[in-house]
């Protein structure tokens, strides 16, 4: 019985941070619109954003052609 009732609680604690993760939106400068699961990431070194679209496709784009980022 513990073990079941330890696995109920991991099952509630991964949905729960899995609701966690905000979607984010990138505008771009030629009016694209990017939707992304979680934060994107900016690379200082290479000024490359990193993030994954939604069909979980992991992405990158040069920062000089994004304009915005908002969290949906």
């Amino acid at each position: 019985m513990k073990g079941l009732a330890g696995v109920a609680g991991l099952l509630l604690a991964a949905s729960v941070l899995s609701g966690c993760s905000s979607d984010y939106v990138m505008a771009t400068k030629d009016g694209q619109m990017i939707m992304t699961e979680g934060k994107p990431s900016i690379d200082k070194e290479t000024g490359l954003v990193e993030y994954t679209d939604r069909q979980g496709h992991v992405m990158q784009i040069n920062g000089d052609e994004v304009s915005t980022i908002i969290e949906r």
